[in-house]
């Protein structure tokens, strides 16, 4: 038996070719096929203009810097979340405002956002871990409700026109998954995807902000100025200065580099074709084979993968083991790898983070969030996992269980 891994991209000869012909076609920076991809996104997701980029990282700081976010201002987001949501508020200069998590999905607690807001908060960015997608709701309800947007102090351009906080979706797990029968994308003021090389849908690197701001703003408007400031503030890129006598450009404002290239989006125009008739089915199909090989332990909490009102993009499946601590999940970790199969845990939670624990987070804050994290195993989810790759890793991790805490039934 080899080691199963944990998420390999998938490379097949449909992509290969499509890089090829990227390759072939003169076009490797952005062009053509990125433009294309943009495109085939909205009409995925139902959003009315959508922006590739080299990373979710780069669509998270583009969007807190379009809406001038600053030193001074705050951000709320979950404490269980990966380093990049919290790092792009730090380079804004802003502090981002760390709430607790909910005991059944991950996602971070409505009610605890409502009491974290101050006159400060200028964003909310909820984290739809794992794939399955925040309470939006509740959270557009609260931003909109009179009570909040009183407090809100807009001090720049753009948040005089929203006129309340911005929801800003970190969406990095959840393409495709869906929310009162409608896809993420269309349920905050914009919604942030990563295909880096182990999500669901992968370009080896990238991402791509889902822009649904409502009346008066104009999102291809916004579109368009967002592909300036994320191409150094140059008004024209490399597909327009082409055009025959186009060369003369302008730099209208100090902007950054991060666009996506068209070698990644020919992986993503191929992954896209077939995610939602093949990619999703396979990974649905992975994870309730997961959740039938669990059913009846009792040591086995399942993670939530559909309710009445949302489906899971089947990003992650994190197991947790009951009654355990960290120690004893760390030992369970260990004995799974000794026998070949490849698992991790997401999130390591903010407050647990060098960086955050000196800056002055205390996890004891965020006691939904440790008890999370030190229960949580994350299990292989991939295209090409076999049935008797699952088959073993079940049986893997019962034994790992058994053998620690001798409860496995």
């Amino acid at each position: 038996m080899g080691l199963i891994p944990f998420s390999p991209p998938r490379i097949d000869d449909e992509i290969i070719a499509e890089v090829n012909a990227a390759l072939r076609s003169g076009w490797i920076t952005t062009g053509p096929r990125t433009k294309q991809f943009e495109r085939e996104l909205s009409v995925f997701n139902g959003n009315p203009s959508t922006l590739c980029l080299n990373s979710a990282t780069a669509g998270l700081e583009t969007m807190l810097r379009w809406f001038g976010v600053k030193e001074g201002d705050e951000v709320i987001l979950p404490a269980y979340t990966y380093s990049a949501t919290a790092n792009v508020v730090m380079h804004c200069g802003a502090k981002p405002v760390l709430v607790d998590v909910n005991a059944t999905d991950f996602n971070l607690n409505v009610d605890a956002v409502r009491k974290a807001i101050t006159p400060a908060t200028k964003v909310i960015m909820p984290v739809d871990f794992g794939g399955l997608p925040c309470d939006y709701s509740s959270l557009a309800e609260l931003v909109r409700s009179t009570e909040i947007k009183s407090l809100f102090k807009s001090s720049h351009t753009e948040q005089a026109k929203l006129g309340r906080i911005l929801i800003l979706s970190d969406a990095a797990h959840s393409l495709g998954a869906t929310y009162l029968g409608k896809r993420t994308g269309i349920h905050a003021d914009a919604t942030v995807f990563s295909f880096h090389a182990v999500k669901n849908l992968t370009t080896a690197e990238g991402g791509a902000i889902a822009l649904n701001l409502p009346e008066p703003f104009d999102n291809e408007e916004v579109y368009r100025y967002l592909c300036i400031l994320t191409l150094h503030g140059q008004n024209k890129d490399a597909l327009a200065k082409m055009q025959k006598g186009n060369w003369r450009y302008d730099i209208i404002t100090p902007g950054y580099k991060c666009n996506m290239t068209d070698l990644m989006a020919a992986i993503g125009l191929v992954e896209l074709r077939r995610y939602a008739q093949d990619t999703l089915p396979r990974r649905k199909e992975i994870c309730l084979r997961y959740a039938e090989g669990f059913k009846g332990q009792g040591w086995a909490q399942l993670p939530v993968l559909s309710d009445e009102h949302r489906e899971s993009s089947y990003h992650l499946f994190p197991l947790r083991i009951q009654g355990i601590s960290e120690e004893q999940r760390d030992r369970i970790i260990q004995r799974i790898f000794d026998a070949d199969v490849s698992v991790n845990v997401h999130f390591i939670p903010l407050p647990m983070l060098s960086y955050y624990r000196n800056a002055g987070y205390d996890i004891s804050t965020y006691p939904v969030a440790y008890d999370n994290f030190s229960r949580e195993i994350s299990l292989p989810v991939f295209y090409d996992l076999t049935a008797e790759d699952i088959h073993r890793v079940i049986e893997t991790v019962k034994d790992a269980v058994k053998a620690e805490i001798g409860t496995a039934q």
